[in-house]
């Protein structure tokens, strides 16, 4: 390993993670990030240098919105050159959103950007947040001999378990385990060692390039899940919805849907519309494979595009990003299907 000493900015966007019980009233309030050091003293053991930003006024994840994406992302290029990794402290709720989002805004990445945060605030005795927050930054600061980061990714790091930010979705509310990456890999495993899959961390082709931002988000995107009963003027007013640009299609198992006519002229009839149409299954695990089922072959032959085995969440910011990049939206399709940014199998 090389022995270089590295740098890591810590940036506090809010969550629980920064929480502190008040000595006075017994109240949670955060604590000044700019002493983590004293909250976390395990972190001097690392032998790093360790910054702090902190988000003024701090964001409540499920406040979390695509203008708080482009901060961070702003906050990460503008610090790019002075620190070896970034460390993203953020509220659960949305962090495989943030994450998605990141993995796609953030071109030509060679430095780790690691989401982490806790279930239980960090000053109280059995917080998850302390050892979410020490793994996370030694893998922020992990480098190979060459001195070349070993995770050069937009990651979630959370109980022992580091995932690719894009294949990540919350589980859980109430364990400490509470992301899973269910159609992908885990990028590390930390028990004694921290253990690397390296042959499936993305590496880019150039250590030396340019980080280069994409902050223009379209966010007219709606998700319609299926279930049973649907009421067929409340699909058709979302799929006509004109602030609607595309829609994700939450299906059942492998990508199935009704075969009731009134559902199937309304998809046909949006795709002719020119709507983008992305079908991700409701599943926790598996894949879309609409040559599967009738039913599946009958959205792919009304013009509705595969999302594999994309998550919902990685599926509406890579949305949100090619939309903002081409207002075509025969390119916006052509593009959904190709793996960007690891968010994919294909």
């Amino acid at each position: 390993m090389n022995t270089t000493k590295s740098s890591i900015l810590l940036i506090y966007t809010g969550g629980t993670i920064g929480m502190k019980q008040d000595i006075n009233d017994q109240t949670l309030k955060p604590f000044d990030f700019s002493q983590i050091v004293e909250e976390v003293p395990e972190i001097k053991k690392f032998a790093l240098k360790v910054d702090s930003y902190t988000f003024s006024p701090l964001i409540d994840s499920s406040d979390i919105e695509p203008s708080s994406w482009i901060e961070m992302a702003r906050i990460i290029q503008e610090k790019y050159d002075n620190y070896d990794g970034f460390v993203i402290l953020h509220g659960t709720d949305t962090m495989a959103y943030s994450a998605s989002a990141l993995s796609f805004m953030l071109d030509g990445l060679t430095k780790p950007v690691i989401f982490t945060g806790s279930q239980l605030p960090i000053g109280v005795p059995r917080t998850d947040g302390k050892e979410n927050l020490i793994s996370s930054v030694e893998i922020a600061s992990a480098k190979d001999e060459e001195g070349h980061t070993l995770v050069p990714e937009v990651c979630i790091y959370f109980d022992s378990l580091l995932m690719r930010g894009n294949r990540s979705t919350k589980v859980n509310a109430e364990v400490f385990r509470a992301f899973q990456s269910p159609n992908f890999p885990y990028l590390a495993e930390a028990g004694i060692d921290i253990r690397y899959n390296s042959d499936i961390i993305r590496k880019p082709l150039d250590w030396y390039q340019n980080l280069s931002l994409n902050t223009n988000l379209d966010t007219r995107v709606g998700i319609l899940k299926i279930h049973p009963g649907m009421n067929p003027k409340t699909v058709s007013a979302f799929l006509s919805e004109p602030n609607n640009r595309a829609i994700i299609l939450e299906t059942y198992g492998a990508g199935n849907a009704p075969m009731t006519k009134w559902f199937l002229n309304l998809i046909a009839e949006a795709c002719a519309n020119g709507k983008i149409i992305v079908n991700v299954t409701q599943c926790l695990g598996g894949t879309v494979n609409m040559n599967l089922y009738a039913n599946g072959k009958t959205l792919s032959d009304a013009g509705v595009i595969n999302g594999y085995d994309s998550t919902t969440e990685s599926a509406l910011a890579k949305l949100f990003f090619l939309m903002g990049k081409n207002e075509d939206n025969n390119w916006v399709k052509q593009m959904m299907i190709r793996n960007l940014k690891g968010e994919i199998s294909k």
